[in-house]
C-alpha cells in the first residue's frame, strides 16, 4: 500500500547527511576511501578518520571508526534543519514509543540517536563544522572525484513499515517497487532534499545497510573509478556495474572497501519537487528496474549487507528469488 506522506511533519528533516562505519583497519579502509574513491581526508586521529566530497562544506559525510572486530555499520545520519527541530524530533519520537538518546559528537555537536520503526540506527543533527569546499581544487581530484554523499539504501525486513514511518516524518515516495498487479512493496525510494532519493528500503534480511552513495561529475568519472580500483588491485571488488539504473535512472558502479561495506559512485539523477508530481511505479519481476542496461547484479549485491551492532536480523515477510549474474551466467 503506497504511503500518505505528512506535509506537516513534527519537525523539518532536510537531507541525507553522514554514515559512521566500524572498520577492522582504520589505515587501510582510509586509503581505500582517499585512493580508490577519491574522498577528501578532513581530519584523523588515532581512532578515527574523517572524510567528505569534493563539493562538501560540512566537516564529514564519512566517518570511519576503528572497531578491531567485526564490521558493523554504526549510524545512518540525517540532518534537520534547525536545533529546535533535533528538539521537536526527541518530544515526537517519545510520543510514537521510540527512545531517543540525546549525545554530543565531535564537529556535529548535540546530536540524536535512535532506532526506526523496523531497527535501522539512525542519528540527526542539526549542523556540523565548516570546512572549504575542494570543487574548483582540481588538481586534487582523485579515481570518481566524488562531490557529495547523496542517499542510503537499508535492507528491512518490512519495507511497508519502514516506508510507513519515514513517510509521517515527511519523507515523499519518487519511486516503488511493487508485486505485479498490485501495490505490495518490495522497494521504495524516499526523499526530502528535491530529488529521487534520500533513503531507500528494499525487502530481504534486516535491518542492514545496504550502500551509501556519492554522486560524481560524469560518467568519465565512473569509469576512471573503475580504472582505479582495478590498477591498485581492487577490481575484484567492483560489486556491480557499470550500468544504467531503470529506477532513478543514474549511470552507477558499486564497489566494497575492505570491510566489505558497499559504496555507490553515480551519476545523480532527476529533480522530484513538485508536489502533484507522482511517483513512478515498477513491477518486481520487471528487469529494468534494476538496469537499463548491464548484466544482473550477482547473488552477493542481493544478499550481502552491513549489520548494525546489537541489531537483531530479521527474515523478510516477502520471498524473494533475484535473476543474478550466476542465473544468467548459468544459461548464456
Amino acid at each position: 500500500m503506497l504511503p500518505t506522506t505528512n506535509l506537516n511533519p513534527p519537525f523539518a528533516l532536510t537531507r541525507a547527511s553522514h554514515v559512521v562505519l566500524g572498520v577492522r583497519d582504520l589505515r587501510a579502509s582510509r586509503d581505500f576511501y582517499r585512493a580508490v574513491i577519491g574522498l577528501v581526508v578532513t581530519e584523523e586521529t588515532a581512532d578515527t578518520v574523517y572524510l567528505r566530497g569534493l563539493e562538501e562544506a560540512a566537516h564529514h559525510s564519512l566517518v570511519l571508526t576503528s572497531t578491531g572486530d567485526a564490521p558493523q555499520a554504526l549510524q545512518v545520519g540525517f540532518r534537520v534543519r534547525t536545533p529546535e527541530d533535533l528538539d521537536r524530533a526527541e518530544r515526537y519520537l517519545a510520543t510514537v514509543g521510540i527512545e531517543p538518546v540525546r549525545v554530543e559528537v565531535e564537529y556535529q555537536g548535540p546530536t540524536l540517536r535512535f532506532r526506526d520503526a523496523v531497527g535501522t540506527h539512525i542519528e540527526l543533527t542539526a549542523s556540523m563544522e565548516l570546512v572549504d569546499r575542494r570543487m574548483q581544487a582540481y588538481h586534487d581530484f582523485r579515481a570518481g572525484a566524488p562531490q557529495r554523499l547523496d542517499h542510503f539504501q537499508v535492507v528491512s525486513h518490512d519495507v511497508q513499515t519502514a516506508t510507513d514511518f519515514w513517510a509521517s516524518l515527511g519523507m515523499r515516495l519518487s519511486e516503488y517497487t511493487a508485486s505485479d498487479g498490485s501495490d505490495e512493496l518490495w522497494g521504495t525510494w524516499m526523499e526530502v532534499k528535491g530529488n529521487t532519493h534520500d533513503l531507500v528500503f528494499t525487502n530481504g534480511r534486516g535491518p542492514r545497510l545496504h550502500h551509501f552513495a556519492y554522486t560524481v561529475p560524469d560518467a568519465g568519472a565512473l569509469i576512471h573509478a573503475a580504472d582505479v580500483a582495478g590498477s591498485l588491485g581492487f577490481g575484484d571488488e567492483i560489486d556491480r556495474g557499470p550500468g544504467r539504473h531503470g529506477i532513478s535512472n543514474a549511470l552507477f558502479l558499486y564497489l566494497r572497501d575492505p570491510d566489505q561495506h558497499r559504496i555507490e559512485l553515480f551519476t545523480t539523477h532527476y529533480q522530484f519537487i513538485d508536489l502533484e508530481d507522482q511517483p513512478i511505479r515498477w513491477d518486481v519481476s520487471d528487469p529494468r528496474r534494476a538496469q537499463l542496461w548491464g548484466l544482473p547484479a550477482s547473488a552477493r549485491w542481493f544478499f550481502e549487507a552491513s549489520e548494525f551492532p546489537g541489531e537483531p536480523v530479521n527474515e523478510p515477510l516477502l520471498a524473494a528469488n533475484p535473476a543474478t549474474l550466476e542465473d544468467y551466467l548459468s544459461i548464456h
